[in-house]
């Protein structure tokens, strides 16, 4: 059977599918099935799928979108924590030949043990609550994927791909491993069931190696969190606090970075980061 389907796909009733089965949208594990047709398709179009290319599809829900990427990619691996939502994703993904669905927590597991690639995409509409924990574990892994798509929260987006003087540790986490960029806007509405704010697509192309070299990532993260410990202090105070350093000495590696110590952690750009991370090395 054909892996390819006539575009535009008919849409996905969430509603009524979860009906079918007798099943409810788990506020626990924050589920909102995206269910809009064209916002589907703007997320597709965010990933720039080639033919050729396998996508890691993190909580394919009841496979909405997973139908669209499996229309673009050679293969999909769409791995799902809910055992509840098996059922339904099986029934919806019926006549596709190039997805693999696989029950597990994705926060446990390498890509690397169920990609059979080492180039891949990852796309993932997942809950709120595990997105900075899944953006780590996902940029940290070996080896990284290509590019990440990921829909989240407009607010956690915008801190995604801030800028000084509005860095955070998440922004700061994330390009450093590559370039962000809010890809569109998906409003409440194209959810069921809705969620009380907009979300957006957020992607990151990787680069091909981290910005701070590897043998150095584990100082400049040291730094980073200790930085961004105490936000309403300047680095001078936060730096000899997290990294337990007397103050003199940080005082003097700031201005040696040329990093005046009374700034503060969200003001400083990836490339002074760099640099106080060198100093601290050194």
């Amino acid at each position: 059977m054909s892996s390819r389907f006539p575009k535009p796909l008919p849409p996905l009733n969430a509603a009524q599918i979860l009906k079918a089965h007798d099943l409810r949208a788990d506020k626990a594990l924050g589920q909102n099935f995206l269910q809009d047709t064209y916002a589907l398709e703007r997320i597709v179009n965010a990933a720039e799928i080639l033919p050729t290319d396998t996508v890691l599809e993190v909580g394919p829900g009841l496979g909405a979108l997973t139908r669209h990427l499996a229309n673009a990619a050679k293969q999909v691996i769409a791995v799902e924590l809910d055992g509840r939502l098996l059922p339904p994703l099986h029934e919806v993904l019926s006549g596709w030949t190039n997805v693999e669905v696989i029950h597990g927590d994705m926060l446990k597991l390498a890509p690397a043990q169920i990609v059979p690639v080492s180039d891949y995409l990852v796309v993932a509409n997942i809950p709120y609550y595990i997105t900075s924990a899944l953006l780590r574990h996902l940029l940290e892994t070996t080896p990284r994927p290509r590019r990440v798509v990921m829909t989240v929260q407009k607010e956690v987006a915008d801190r995604i791909c801030a800028s000084p003087p509005d860095m955070s540790l998440l922004s700061l986490s994330v390009q450093v491993y590559g370039v962000p960029r809010v890809a569109t806007i998906i409003p409440a509405g194209a959810f069921y069931p809705a969620p009380k704010v907009d979300s957006a697509v957020v992607r990151i192309d990787l680069s091909p190696a981290p910005f701070i070299p590897y043998a150095l990532l584990n100082t400049f993260f040291a730094l980073a969190k200790a930085g961004f410990s105490q936000k309403r202090k300047t680095l001078r105070n936060s730096i000899s606090a997290g990294m337990r350093m007397p103050p003199a000495e940080t005082e003097s590696t700031l201005r040696a970075a040329g990093i005046d110590p009374m700034r503060r952690a969200e003001t400083l750009s990836l490339e002074e980061w760099r640099e106080l991370t060198a100093r601290m090395s050194g």
